[in-house]
């Protein structure tokens, strides 16, 4: 694996101001979805499964950096609770499960975004129409260190 240098300078200074900043406004975020009655472990694994229909217990292990069993144990509990699915493997391979979100699932997280959507735009009108117009200059700029 190749390491590329290290920032220096000014890329430095702008990461340490911004990570603290972006950290904050991610666990406001999550805390103002919390009480959709899963962990939040479980919405990022039904998000991840929304993105990818069909993917295998192991596959989300590996995408998600943690181990299988841990995974396995979400997500019954979470096709115990009906939001997703185990499904015949497109591949046709009758060993290998593949997961869905079910209709339920589709809701919740549909509802989880608008509540952290809602959430965001009460904090975003309370800025100033300056800080709001910053914030909309840098949304290409953030997509791009996401890319």
């Amino acid at each position: 694996m190749t390491t590329l240098p290290l920032p220096q300078g000014d890329a430095l200074m702008l990461a340490e101001q911004l990570r603290p900043a972006l950290h904050r406004l991610y666990r406001q975020l999550r805390r103002d979805s919390e009480d959709m009655g899963i962990s939040t472990l479980q919405k990022l694994l039904l998000v991840a499964i929304l993105d990818h229909p069909g993917i295998g217990v192991g596959e989300l292990a590996q995408m998600e950096r943690l181990r299988s069993p841990t995974i396995s144990g979400h997500i019954k509990s979470m096709a115990a609770a009906g939001l997703v699915k185990r499904t015949a493997a497109a591949s046709g391979d009758k060993r290998r499960v593949g997961l869905e979100i079910t209709p339920a699932g589709h809701a919740m997280v549909e509802a989880m975004r608008k509540q952290r959507t809602d959430s965001l735009a009460q904090a975003l009108a309370r800025l100033s129409p300056e800080s709001r117009e910053a914030i909309r200059h840098a949304i290409t700029a953030l997509n791009e260190i996401g890319a």
